[in-house]
């Protein structure tokens, strides 16, 4: 329940905190004196979007702030699943700054704006005159009968299950997509694939193929310059080996008499070894190479083939070639695995239809049984609330397809009176009508669920008299049950509360403000007869209002 509420720089409230009762509250004030704006700023703290218009004084920041307690509501998992701290007097919190940005919190934590709502949502139910619309809506009756069937578990489980299936759904669609897409790919993307297999790359053949082009196209300049270097090396008359062999034989002589010179023959020795292996390979590849015209066009054609691929593709290498046909023959496989997929993908729908078709026919023999005692304890409270001879029949029809409450839909038809044809409420109940048949609903469903707080912005709307006194009947007997607070302009309303709320406005500073202060007995008997008669407080007006809260404490 909501246990105190903060509001600064917010419309015509500069700052505002109050203190609220459990049990039945009301709240009254003279037209325009800021009930709705304190609405207004509650809004704020469950997930109304805001701008800078809300701002009293431009150059500070809006703060609403709410605190609630929330011991026995069972939202530790809530808590616990957004990594959030729990506790029992849990506190949501607002801020709008001159730029229209807008921050919210939980317990001090920053949260987005969808998980603050969420919270929200499951705190305080605002009910407003316009929303007295949705009456007409599908989506709201089902949620009646759903919440007076209490099958919000199984509700749960379809909606899970509907959302699987909806998935599958889709993923057919986008197969079957790229299924047409892929017939029209197919024949293109294995004619490249084909293309590239046949062309048998491998990996640095690029390099070796260049490289011995290189050797072939200038054979003739390799093989004379080796043969040239072979014979002074080692077949002319004054050949490098044999001059070195000569000095090798004088130092090897000579060594024996210095250790220096012994030094200088085996390195001699060593260098003839070397130069003579030089030789040796110089011989070998000079006999290898050879002028091949028709080599070196094999090799320019296979060149070619490489190079018209690469540009074909856009790439450099050979790498990325192989890369490509690699990536064609996935996809290649994804394109003929696609049949496949398709099949077992209508067998997993099959499978999930039925899933689905059992839930929701479980779900509307659920609602089915709950319709009748919806009927009969609506036109029982609104027998209460002076509609006496009112006919409500909720017709529940199969649909064709299933969406994501099910596979019903349910129209409401009502008639405020007995013998005449009953329609859709839109097209035939009254303003006043529309109010109290929405409060029998709140009223009805409230017993059920686990929802803290109601707040009802002027529910009294086209009633008046014995059934004003109805009304507040209705909302008392609802606030022993949760916390009701209650906006209204009837003193047959106002005199039910078990705490009663004034919202006034006043002159500061040259600057005119709303506040809002808790009546205690004295002051409650003078506002109710305010109520009655005007500004002119009359005496019978002033026992009419003693006698309204004696009335209410008769029927605690």
């Amino acid at each position: 329940m909501l246990v105190h509420l903060l509001i600064q720089n917010y419309a015509l409230i500069r700052k505002l905190e109050i203190d609220f009762s459990n049990g039945f509250s009301v709240i009254t004030g003279e037209t325009g004196a800021g009930k709705s704006i304190i609405i207004g700023a509650l809004s704020l703290i469950l997930g109304k979007r805001a701008d800078t218009q809300v701002l009293l004084e431009k150059n500070k920041k809006c703060i609403v702030e709410g605190t609630f307690n929330i011991k026995n509501y069972d939202l530790k998992f809530f808590f616990t699943q957004n990594q959030l701290d729990f506790d029992k007097f849990t506190t949501l919190r607002r801020e709008i700054n001159q730029y229209g940005k807008s921050r919210a919190f939980i317990n001090d934590t920053p949260v987005n704006l969808n998980l603050f709502k969420e919270l929200g949502d499951k705190l305080v139910d605002i009910h407003s005159q316009h929303k007295i619309t949705t009456l007409n809506d599908s989506n709201f009756q089902l949620a009646v009968i759903d919440n007076y069937a209490q099958i919000s578990n199984i509700i749960g489980k379809y909606k899970l299950e509907y959302d699987k299936f909806l998935k599958l759904q889709n993923l057919f669609i986008n197969l079957n997509e790229r299924e047409k897409k892929s017939k029209t790919d197919h024949d293109y993307y294995l004619f490249l694939y084909n293309e590239l297999k046949e062309a048998n790359l491998k990996d640095e053949e690029q390099q070796e193929i260049e490289i011995e082009l290189e050797i072939l196209n200038n054979s003739e300049e390799i093989k004379t310059n080796l043969y040239k270097s072979y014979l002074s090396l080692s077949d002319s008359e004054n050949n490098v080996l044999g001059r070195i062999a000569e000095i090798n034989s004088l130092m090897e002589q000579l060594s024996k008499y210095h250790p220096d010179i012994k030094e200088i023959n085996n390195r001699l020795t060593g260098n003839y070894i070397e130069l003579k292996d030089i030789v040796s390979e110089i011989e070998r590849i000079e006999h290898q190479i050879t002028y091949d015209p028709q080599k070196i066009e094999e090799l320019n054609n296979r060149l070619d083939l490489i190079y018209n691929l690469q540009q074909k593709h856009r790439v450099s290498t050979i790498e990325e070639l192989i890369n490509i046909k690699n990536n064609l023959s996935a996809k290649l496989n994804d394109i003929s695995s696609l049949e496949e997929n398709i099949k077992k993908l209508k067998s997993d729908i099959s499978i999930q239809l039925k899933v689905i078709s059992e839930i929701a026919a479980d779900i509307s023999k659920k609602r089915k049984q709950a319709i009748p005692k919806i009927e009969k304890d609506l036109i029982n409270i609104l027998y209460q609330l002076g509609i006496p001879d009112a006919q409500i029949k909720i017709e529940q029809n199969l649909l064709k397809n299933f969406t994501k409450d099910g596979k019903d839909k349910v129209i409401f038809m009502f008639n405020a009176n007995r013998g005449l044809e009953m329609k859709e409420i839109s097209k035939i109940a009254s303003g006043g009508e529309l109010s109290r048949l929405m409060l029998s609903i709140k009223s009805l469903i409230s017993q059920r669920n686990l929802l803290p707080t109601i707040i009802f912005d002027e529910i009294d709307m086209g009633v008046s008299g014995d059934i004003a006194d109805k009304v507040g009947n209705i909302l008392l007997k609802m606030g022993r049950a949760m916390q009701v607070v209650a906006i209204t302009h009837l003193p047959q309303i106002a005199g039910k509360g078990d705490t009663h709320y004034l919202v006034f406005k006043e002159n500061k500073d040259d600057l005119i403000k709303s506040d809002i202060k808790k009546l205690d007995s004295k002051e409650r008997i003078n506002e109710i007869a305010k109520m009655l008669s005007g500004e002119e407080i009359s005496i019978s007006s002033r026992e009419t209002a003693r006698e309204l809260l004696n009335t209410k404490q008769d029927k605690r």
